[in-house]
Protein backbone atom coordinates (compact mmCIF):
# COMPACT_ATOMS: atom_id res chain seq x y z
CA UNK A 1 0.00 0.00 0.00
CA UNK A 2 1.78 3.75 -0.81
CA UNK A 3 2.28 5.72 2.32
CA UNK A 4 0.30 8.25 1.37
CA UNK A 5 -2.60 5.80 1.26
CA UNK A 6 -1.88 4.36 4.45
CA UNK A 7 -1.64 7.37 6.20
CA UNK A 8 -5.02 8.23 4.77
CA UNK A 9 -7.00 5.46 6.09
CA UNK A 10 -4.94 5.97 9.47
CA UNK A 11 -6.54 9.15 9.58
CA UNK A 12 -9.90 7.94 8.64
CA UNK A 13 -9.32 5.37 10.79
CA UNK A 14 -8.42 7.41 13.90
CA UNK A 15 -11.59 9.72 12.92
CA UNK A 16 -13.88 6.80 13.17
CA UNK A 17 -15.16 7.20 9.70
CA UNK A 18 -15.98 4.35 7.52
CA UNK A 19 -13.96 3.64 4.65
CA UNK A 20 -13.42 0.80 1.69
CA UNK A 21 -9.58 -0.17 0.37
CA UNK A 22 -10.45 -1.53 -3.68
CA UNK A 23 -7.53 -3.36 -4.93
CA UNK A 24 -6.99 -4.59 -8.75
CA UNK A 25 -5.38 -7.70 -8.06
CA UNK A 26 -4.36 -7.79 -11.66
CA UNK A 27 -2.91 -4.58 -11.88
CA UNK A 28 -2.16 -3.74 -8.03
CA UNK A 29 -3.71 -0.54 -8.24
CA UNK A 30 -5.55 0.20 -5.18
CA UNK A 31 -8.07 3.34 -4.26
CA UNK A 32 -9.38 4.37 -1.21
CA UNK A 33 -13.57 5.04 -1.00
CA UNK A 34 -15.15 6.95 2.68
CA UNK A 35 -19.33 5.30 3.11
CA UNK A 36 -20.48 8.32 2.55
CA UNK A 37 -19.43 8.97 -0.24
CA UNK A 38 -19.84 6.47 -2.40
CA UNK A 39 -22.27 7.71 -3.94
CA UNK A 40 -20.89 11.10 -4.78
CA UNK A 41 -18.18 9.44 -6.09
CA UNK A 42 -20.25 9.34 -9.55
CA UNK A 43 -18.57 12.80 -10.56
CA UNK A 44 -14.99 11.09 -10.62
CA UNK A 45 -13.23 9.93 -13.58
CA UNK A 46 -12.63 6.61 -11.65
CA UNK A 47 -16.59 6.77 -10.44
CA UNK A 48 -18.05 3.78 -9.17
CA UNK A 49 -20.57 1.77 -11.56
CA UNK A 50 -23.81 1.06 -10.41
CA UNK A 51 -23.47 -2.85 -9.64
CA UNK A 52 -20.14 -2.27 -7.91
CA UNK A 53 -21.50 0.19 -5.43
CA UNK A 54 -24.29 -2.22 -4.66
CA UNK A 55 -21.64 -4.86 -3.85
CA UNK A 56 -19.83 -2.65 -1.78
CA UNK A 57 -22.29 -1.35 0.46
CA UNK A 58 -23.59 -5.25 1.10
CA UNK A 59 -19.97 -5.52 2.43
CA UNK A 60 -20.09 -2.57 4.24
CA UNK A 61 -23.38 -3.37 5.90
CA UNK A 62 -21.97 -6.65 6.75
CA UNK A 63 -18.22 -5.84 7.93
CA UNK A 64 -16.91 -8.20 5.41
CA UNK A 65 -13.72 -7.77 3.35
CA UNK A 66 -13.70 -10.57 0.43
CA UNK A 67 -12.86 -10.85 -3.36
CA UNK A 68 -15.35 -9.62 -5.99
CA UNK A 69 -15.07 -10.08 -9.92
CA UNK A 70 -16.44 -7.25 -11.31
CA UNK A 71 -16.59 -6.68 -15.38
CA UNK A 72 -13.50 -9.02 -15.87
CA UNK A 73 -11.62 -7.49 -12.84
CA UNK A 74 -10.41 -9.28 -9.59
CA UNK A 75 -10.81 -6.88 -6.51
CA UNK A 76 -10.38 -7.34 -2.99
CA UNK A 77 -12.74 -4.90 -0.97
CA UNK A 78 -11.16 -4.45 2.49
CA UNK A 79 -13.43 -2.69 4.57
CA UNK A 80 -12.60 -0.70 7.63
CA UNK A 81 -15.18 0.31 10.07
CA UNK A 82 -14.75 2.01 13.99
CA UNK A 83 -15.36 -0.61 16.83
CA UNK A 84 -19.02 -0.70 17.72
CA UNK A 85 -18.63 1.74 20.82
CA UNK A 86 -20.60 1.14 24.18
CA UNK A 87 -21.00 4.65 26.28
CA UNK A 88 -22.39 3.89 29.59
CA UNK A 89 -23.35 6.79 31.52
CA UNK A 90 -23.60 6.33 35.29
CA UNK A 91 -21.68 3.84 37.18
CA UNK A 92 -23.81 1.84 39.47
CA UNK A 93 -24.74 -1.84 39.96
CA UNK A 94 -26.27 -2.20 36.24
CA UNK A 95 -23.33 -0.73 35.09
CA UNK A 96 -21.40 -3.31 36.46
CA UNK A 97 -23.07 -6.04 34.86
CA UNK A 98 -23.54 -4.66 31.64
CA UNK A 99 -19.53 -3.58 31.25
CA UNK A 100 -18.59 -7.14 31.03
CA UNK A 101 -21.67 -8.20 28.90
CA UNK A 102 -20.71 -5.55 26.19
CA UNK A 103 -16.88 -6.99 26.05
CA UNK A 104 -18.07 -9.76 25.67
CA UNK A 105 -19.71 -9.09 22.63
CA UNK A 106 -17.00 -6.78 21.00
CA UNK A 107 -18.26 -3.80 22.09
CA UNK A 108 -15.39 -0.95 22.90
CA UNK A 109 -16.62 0.24 26.18
CA UNK A 110 -16.34 3.85 27.87
CA UNK A 111 -17.98 4.75 31.55
CA UNK A 112 -18.44 8.57 32.05
CA UNK A 113 -19.73 9.58 35.70
CA UNK A 114 -18.62 12.52 37.57
CA UNK A 115 -19.13 10.38 40.88
CA UNK A 116 -15.73 9.31 41.49
CA UNK A 117 -17.40 6.79 44.58
CA UNK A 118 -18.43 4.55 41.79
CA UNK A 119 -16.37 5.34 38.33
CA UNK A 120 -13.29 3.53 39.90
CA UNK A 121 -10.91 0.93 37.87
CA UNK A 122 -12.00 -1.56 41.36
CA UNK A 123 -14.97 -1.76 39.98
CA UNK A 124 -14.30 -1.97 36.59
CA UNK A 125 -11.22 -3.22 36.08
CA UNK A 126 -9.90 -3.10 31.98
CA UNK A 127 -12.11 -0.48 31.17
CA UNK A 128 -11.86 2.78 30.22
CA UNK A 129 -13.65 5.67 32.91
CA UNK A 130 -14.17 9.52 32.37
CA UNK A 131 -15.01 11.02 35.62
CA UNK A 132 -16.34 14.04 33.87
CA UNK A 133 -19.52 15.32 33.86
CA UNK A 134 -21.34 14.31 30.48
CA UNK A 135 -21.69 17.45 29.21
CA UNK A 136 -17.96 17.76 29.33
CA UNK A 137 -17.05 13.99 28.71
CA UNK A 138 -18.92 13.90 25.38
CA UNK A 139 -17.11 16.61 23.71
CA UNK A 140 -14.11 15.02 23.55
CA UNK A 141 -15.96 11.87 21.86
CA UNK A 142 -17.20 11.40 18.57
CA UNK A 143 -21.06 9.96 18.68
CA UNK A 144 -21.78 8.24 15.59
CA UNK A 145 -24.12 5.47 13.52
CA UNK A 146 -21.35 2.99 15.33
CA UNK A 147 -22.02 4.19 18.89
CA UNK A 148 -24.90 3.03 21.30
CA UNK A 149 -25.20 4.87 24.80
CA UNK A 150 -27.24 3.23 27.96
CA UNK A 151 -27.90 6.31 30.42
CA UNK A 152 -27.89 4.37 33.93
CA UNK A 153 -27.56 7.15 36.75
CA UNK A 154 -30.90 8.02 36.94
CA UNK A 155 -29.61 11.18 38.11
CA UNK A 156 -31.32 13.82 35.78
CA UNK A 157 -28.18 16.21 36.35
CA UNK A 158 -25.98 13.38 34.67
CA UNK A 159 -28.77 11.40 32.17
CA UNK A 160 -30.35 14.80 30.55
CA UNK A 161 -26.93 16.09 29.30
CA UNK A 162 -26.02 12.62 27.70
CA UNK A 163 -29.04 12.51 26.57
CA UNK A 164 -28.83 15.70 24.45
CA UNK A 165 -25.62 15.16 23.38
CA UNK A 166 -26.68 11.63 21.88
CA UNK A 167 -30.07 12.93 20.23
CA UNK A 168 -27.92 15.42 18.58
CA UNK A 169 -25.72 12.76 16.74
CA UNK A 170 -26.00 10.04 14.58
CA UNK A 171 -26.11 6.99 17.83
CA UNK A 172 -27.65 3.98 16.55
CA UNK A 173 -29.19 3.09 19.71
CA UNK A 174 -30.20 5.59 22.91
CA UNK A 175 -31.48 3.87 26.13
CA UNK A 176 -32.37 5.71 29.49
CA UNK A 177 -32.98 3.57 32.60
CA UNK A 178 -36.45 4.61 34.90
CA UNK A 179 -40.29 4.08 34.84
CA UNK A 180 -42.53 5.49 32.19
CA UNK A 181 -43.29 7.68 35.16
CA UNK A 182 -39.61 8.68 34.99
CA UNK A 183 -39.58 8.99 31.45
CA UNK A 184 -42.28 11.24 30.55
CA UNK A 185 -40.45 13.68 32.89
CA UNK A 186 -37.69 13.61 31.24
CA UNK A 187 -39.21 13.69 27.98
CA UNK A 188 -40.66 17.00 29.45
CA UNK A 189 -37.67 18.26 30.07
CA UNK A 190 -36.19 17.39 26.79
CA UNK A 191 -38.72 19.35 24.78
CA UNK A 192 -38.04 22.45 26.78
CA UNK A 193 -34.60 21.64 25.10
CA UNK A 194 -35.88 21.73 21.74
CA UNK A 195 -36.96 18.52 21.02
CA UNK A 196 -39.42 17.21 19.04
CA UNK A 197 -41.33 14.16 19.47
CA UNK A 198 -39.41 12.00 16.52
CA UNK A 199 -36.33 12.71 18.35
CA UNK A 200 -37.81 11.83 21.64
CA UNK A 201 -39.04 8.53 20.09
CA UNK A 202 -35.17 7.51 19.69
CA UNK A 203 -34.81 6.82 23.16
CA UNK A 204 -35.80 3.54 24.14
CA UNK A 205 -37.43 3.94 27.52
CA UNK A 206 -37.89 1.76 29.74
CA UNK A 207 -34.44 0.59 28.55
CA UNK A 208 -33.94 -3.02 28.03
CA UNK A 209 -36.16 -5.83 26.29
CA UNK A 210 -39.60 -6.44 27.93
CA UNK A 211 -38.47 -10.15 29.78
CA UNK A 212 -39.63 -10.04 33.18
CA UNK A 213 -35.87 -8.59 34.50
CA UNK A 214 -35.23 -7.47 38.03
CA UNK A 215 -31.87 -7.86 39.51
CA UNK A 216 -29.24 -6.05 37.78
CA UNK A 217 -27.52 -8.83 35.86
CA UNK A 218 -30.87 -9.65 34.27
CA UNK A 219 -31.45 -6.08 33.68
CA UNK A 220 -27.86 -6.08 32.08
CA UNK A 221 -29.00 -9.07 29.76
CA UNK A 222 -32.35 -7.28 28.54
CA UNK A 223 -30.05 -3.78 27.76
CA UNK A 224 -27.82 -5.62 26.02
CA UNK A 225 -30.44 -7.89 23.50
CA UNK A 226 -31.66 -4.56 22.98
CA UNK A 227 -28.88 -3.34 21.73
CA UNK A 228 -27.74 -6.07 19.63
CA UNK A 229 -31.07 -5.92 17.87
CA UNK A 230 -30.89 -2.29 16.99
CA UNK A 231 -27.45 -2.90 15.76
CA UNK A 232 -28.26 -6.05 13.56
CA UNK A 233 -31.87 -3.48 13.01
CA UNK A 234 -34.24 -6.61 13.80
CA UNK A 235 -37.46 -5.45 15.77
CA UNK A 236 -38.06 -7.18 18.86
CA UNK A 237 -40.71 -10.05 18.83
CA UNK A 238 -43.14 -8.37 20.41
CA UNK A 239 -42.45 -4.53 19.66
CA UNK A 240 -45.70 -2.98 21.64
CA UNK A 241 -44.35 -4.82 25.17
CA UNK A 242 -40.95 -2.93 25.80
CA UNK A 243 -39.10 -1.81 28.96
CA UNK A 244 -37.44 -4.65 31.31
CA UNK A 245 -36.92 -1.96 34.07
CA UNK A 246 -40.82 -1.46 33.79
CA UNK A 247 -42.40 0.49 36.96
CA UNK A 248 -39.84 -0.79 39.44
CA UNK A 249 -37.26 1.31 38.78
CA UNK A 250 -38.43 4.85 39.77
Amino acid sequence: MRLALLAELNAARRARRPVLVITDLGSGHQRLIYADEIHASASEEDALDVSLKAAIETRLQLGQSGALDHNGHSLFIEVHRPPTRLIVIGAGHIAQALVPLARLTGFDVLIIDPRTAFATPERFPDVRIVSEWPQVALQEQTLDAHTAMAVLSHDPRIDDPALIEALRADCFYIGALGSRKTHDKRQDRLRAEGFDEADLARIHAPIGLDIGAVSPVEIAISIMAEIIASLKQKPARQPEAKGAVAEAAV
